[in-house]
């Protein structure tokens, strides 16, 4: 079905004010009094490239108890997002050309975002022997990003020929940077608190090792690497080294680590169990002032959406991870433009451009502009929202209910069609 109207008033990234004119799957014209079939007031509301997610786990094939592709990228269309990358570490795990090709055909029958797979670094993310990257990257999916997340690839010599095979087609490599002997049972950050509470603690020099030994090794392959869910502050400073250096090195935090702190486990409420644990308050304000400076690259959501059963249970039994897709951009505009400290420039840098860029998603993350696709996000930076359980995600591990954040999605463009005008839980008949 053709479209043809027009976004009147918004305001872009720059501070300009803007009417945004949209036919089909492209933007056709930026400027001042543009006409079409249909008019959108858009005053007050900010216009961004639809965000990009480098880090979400769809859960499907396998684990459609927690999360499907359609829910997952209804969620991600509810938080603003135009494309999602889906985590390997699904069931079978997606490690072949065949897996990869099925997860993105399920992105594009449910028609809410783009689904790029991510491709399993090793056969069944066992860390011996490599996946078919090759395949991968030639199948129709064309994958370009490869990441055993929940597991890291702490055998050097696998990270070195991974770090070489994907240099053949520009992919890059993204690690969850964690020593695996020194965190054998770890259940939160080590420090303070974990000794109070007698939990085994998850030291930060497991992250920190693996990110100076994967720089190095990027440095000496001439590759590409990627850090997961950055989460310490000896973490940046390595990473602000290595950048220093020259090192083709690009890192994402996480909302969560943005804005919730390792006190917060007093309450044993394992929703706010996640690996990598939360931090200290250092290492939240490290990690703001990174995301600030450019040391860090890209907001990623890891969002991980786990069934009632898994969460709702003694601290040592819960499965690790937090949901993330419909508050990231919250998140991103109490720590970007409330504080005062950055702009929108900057906020669509770091949730769209960047990952984009990243990833190598060729629609995803381009300027606003005529001949560009119409992945648009629209935000009210004005609203505050108290963060309620209901979720267009089947799961509701999120740590943010009961927050009052800034900000609201009000529509998401993805190639032109709304996915997010009226309620997308209305839709599901849960609102």
């Amino acid at each position: 079905m053709p479209t043809n109207y027009v976004l009147k008033n918004a305001q872009l990234a720059d501070g300009s004010v803007q009417d945004i004119q949209i036919q089909d799957e492209k933007i056709v014209a930026v400027g001042k009094s543009l006409r079409a079939d249909e008019t959108i007031d858009c005053t007050g509301l900010v216009a961004l490239p639809g965000f990009v997610d480098l880090h979400t786990h769809l859960r499907e094939p396998g684990f459609e108890q927690s999360e499907t592709v359609l829910t997952g990228t209804q969620s991600a269309a509810l938080g603003g997002f135009t494309a999602v990358h889906a985590m390997a570490n699904t069931m079978p795990v997606a490690d072949t050309a065949g897996v990869v090709e099925q997860v993105a055909s399920l992105g594009k029958e449910a028609g809410y975002a783009d689904v790029y797979p991510i491709g399993a670094v090793t056969v069944g993310l066992e860390g011996k022997q490599l996946a078919e990257l090759g395949a991968m990257a030639n199948s129709k999916a064309k994958v370009r990003v490869f990441s055993d997340d929940g597991k890291c690839v702490h055998d050097p010599v696998i990270m070195r020929r991974a770090l070489e095979y994907v240099k053949a087609f520009d992919g890059v490599i993204a690690q969850h940077a964690q020593e695996p002997r020194l965190t054998e049972g770890a259940q939160m950050h080590e420090g303070a608190v974990s000794a109070e509470l007698g939990l085994t603690g998850w030291p930060s020099v497991a992250e920190e090792s693996i990110i100076a030994r994967d720089v190095l090794l990027a440095e000496h392959v001439d590759s590409r690497i990627h850090i997961c869910h950055l989460s310490t502050k000896g973490s940046v400073e390595i990473v602000r080294w290595a950048k220093a250096r020259g090192i083709k090195v690009t890192a994402e935090v996480t909302p969560h680590h943005l804005l919730l702190t390792d006190d917060l486990v007093r309450s044993y409420d394992s929703v706010y169990k996640v690996n990598p644990p939360l931090r200290t308050s250092e290492d939240v304000t490290a990690l703001r002032e990174a995301l600030i400076d450019g040391t860090i690259d890209i907001i990623a959501t890891d969002h991980a959406p786990h069934p009632i059963e898994s969460k709702d249970c003694e601290w040592n039994a819960a499965a690790f991870g937090m949901l993330g897709l419909e508050t990231a951009a919250s998140i991103a505009q109490e720590v970007l433009i409330q504080s005062g400290k950055s702009d929108w420039n900057r906020f669509s840098q770091v949730l769209s451009k960047n990952p984009a860029r990243i990833a190598g998603d060729q629609e995803q993350g381009q300027e606003i502009q005529a001949g560009s696709f119409a992945n648009i996000v629209l935000i009210d930076p004005r609203v505050k929202r108290k963060v309620v359980s209901e979720s267009a995600s089947k799961s509701i591990n999120s740590p943010f209910v009961g927050l009052e954040l800034p900000g609201k999605i009000t529509h998401t463009i993805y190639r032109g069609y709304f996915t997010v005008r009226d309620s997308i839980l209305a839709e599901q008949g849960r609102s």
